[in-house]
């Protein structure tokens, strides 16, 4: 693929709908210059820009290997949000978040996947288990499946969750070949029987360069607050060696998930 292919939009926050208080990080409906709604996730919210980052990198990797996913944006809010929002706990976030935060498409009508009801085929939960090991994605389970049913066809939502280790980022280029331990409670995981082909396919896919062009993705603004490097392009470049290095390595967590899967069937 060619780098100049990977690109987001950028939008301007023109109406705040509604908050969306299901999420931790509190997203929000909004409203954008052009027209269309967006799920605005927002730099101030509790896990800051770490939760922008790793919804880029898991809709952006999703979306290349030709899962569904809703278009994501840059989307900027300005400083007036926060002085007319009349909630004090929404206004306290609108405010810590003025300037470039990150939206995706709202998917007007869809529903929540639910496994005894929609039936998916081996390959595809193959194919969103992989992509979440490869990912450290916890938040794929039953309790909240971070999956939408939109025109009878599944949608991957909410990818912020993933790559946990840069929280700390502690012994991270170890935590790059460890296997995924917590895939175990991923609710397509039982209809996971594809794992080694889809591991074969997806990693032909996923050359460096296109994990180099996802990382330019993310704005040097949100990679500067990190005592762990000294500028942010060497943070992104340990970005780029996390995700190169578990492809390589992607046999570790290919095998852990299913010894999993074994344990649940």
């Amino acid at each position: 693929m060619d780098k100049s292919s990977i690109e987001l939009r950028s939008v301007n926050v023109t109406r705040y709908v509604t908050p969306l208080r299901e999420g931790g990080s509190m997203p929000a409906i909004a409203e954008a210059d052009d027209g269309f709604l967006y799920v605005l996730k927002f730099r101030g919210a509790g896990q800051g820009t770490k939760a922008l980052i790793a919804e880029i990198f898991g809709a952006e990797i999703a979306r290349v290997l030709g899962l569904r996913v809703p278009e994501i944006v840059y989307a900027s809010l300005d400083e007036a949000f926060g002085r007319i929002e009349p909630d004090e706990e929404i206004q306290d976030l609108l405010r810590a978040s003025e300037g470039l935060n990150l939206a995706l498409h709202y998917l007007s009508g869809a529903i929540t996947f639910d496994p005894l009801v929609t039936t998916i085929d081996s390959r595809l939960a193959s194919q969103i288990v992989w992509l979440d090991c490869l990912l450290t994605n916890m938040d794929r389970t039953a309790r909240n499946t971070n999956m939408l049913i939109w025109h009878r066809e599944l949608w991957l939502i909410d990818h912020g969750a993933s790559l946990y280790f840069h929280h700390s980022w502690q012994d991270w280029q170890k935590q790059a070949i460890r296997p995924f331990l917590l895939i175990k409670d991923h609710v397509l995981l039982p209809m996971a029987a594809d794992l080694e082909k889809v591991d074969r396919e997806f990693r032909a896919i996923l050359q460096p360069e296109l994990i180099e062009s996802i990382a330019a993705l993310i704005p040097d603004e949100w990679l500067k607050d990190e005592d762990s490097f000294d500028s942010p392009e060497e943070h992104r470049q340990a970005y780029i060696h996390f995700l190169q290095t578990r492809l390589i390595h992607s046999e570790i967590f290919v095998k852990a998930a299913q010894d999993a899967r074994e344990g649940l069937i």
